[in-house]
């Protein structure tokens, strides 16, 4: 007699079946400057030779299209909704779609019907990996991406501060709660250099990322400083592994980028 058997896989979205990967850019709490990083990585990714998708997954605060400054709104043919090039990648995100002064007063149902179309009915087409921002915290947009997609793995984003990591280790027990690796920690605003005299000033405190990574049994992925070039360029939608890729602050998200290539080559 044969065995039981367990259901049935979900059937691919449509719009990734061409995607050889899937990472999410995650974080416990807002404010830790996800987003800046999730932009810059998957520009880092690029310059690596990858074909490299940005899907922006936050919902209520999309920051995306002023991140890698565009404008106007994506071509759409039915349902497929093509993506918008900015950088040399493929980006998507609410913000294109709706007025972003206007403030998205939805559900968590409606939240997670927006994150399953923007997946599926955009055409991502051939692409080596998706990089997903999203948004903060464990809710209905997090729930949805690992039970819709095969997540390849999970990067999470905090800066050195207690309250920041209490809020790490629970995005990073969420993810290992529905089966999805942990690639790693990146401690961001992780020190500040003055400009002007080059000392060193750890305003969030120091190692905080990096210990709770080891207490966790998860990879310390890198620092990126706090520093007024990322702060400028994102502000502009100029990111600075775009404008600067041979600067100190783009290394530290190339380096960074190097590593979560290397554990996609290994999976």
């Amino acid at each position: 007699m044969p065995g039981k058997q367990g259901p049935k896989p979900a059937p691919p979205l449509e719009g990734i079946k061409d995607v050889k990967a899937i990472i999410a850019i995650a974080s416990g709490k807002g404010g830790v400057g996800k987003s800046t990083t999730a932009v810059n990585l998957a520009l880092a990714l690029a310059r690596r030779g990858l074909n490299v998708g940005l899907l922006d997954a936050d919902i209520y605060g999309p920051s995306v299209p002023r991140l890698v400054g565009a404008q106007g709104k994506p071509d759409v043919a039915g349902k497929i909704i093509e993506p918008i090039i900015a950088h040399g990648i493929k980006t998507m995100s609410i913000g294109y779609l709706v007025d972003q002064e206007k403030a998205m007063v939805w559900r968590g149902p409606m939240v997670g019907s927006a994150v399953t179309q923007l997946l599926g009915d955009v055409h991502w087409g051939d692409l080596d990996i998706l990089v997903v921002d999203m948004p903060p915290g464990t809710g209905d947009a997090q729930l949805t991406l690992s039970q819709k997609v095969p997540l390849a793995g999970a990067v999470i984003v905090s800066t050195p501060q207690d309250i920041a990591l209490i809020d790490a280790r629970k995005g990073l027990a969420m993810f290992r709660q529905v089966d999805v690796p942990i690639f790693g920690i990146i401690e961001n605003m992780s020190y500040f250099l003055c400009p002007s005299c080059g000392d060193r000033a750890d305003i969030f405190g120091t190692g905080g990322a990096r210990e709770t990574a080891a207490a966790l049994g998860a990879d310390f992925l890198g620092e990126i400083p706090l520093h007024m070039d990322i702060r400028e360029t994102s502000d502009q939608g100029t990111p600075v592994v775009s404008v600067s890729p041979d600067g100190p602050q783009a290394r530290a998200y190339l380096d960074i980028a190097e590593k979560i290539a290397a554990r996609l080559s290994a999976k």
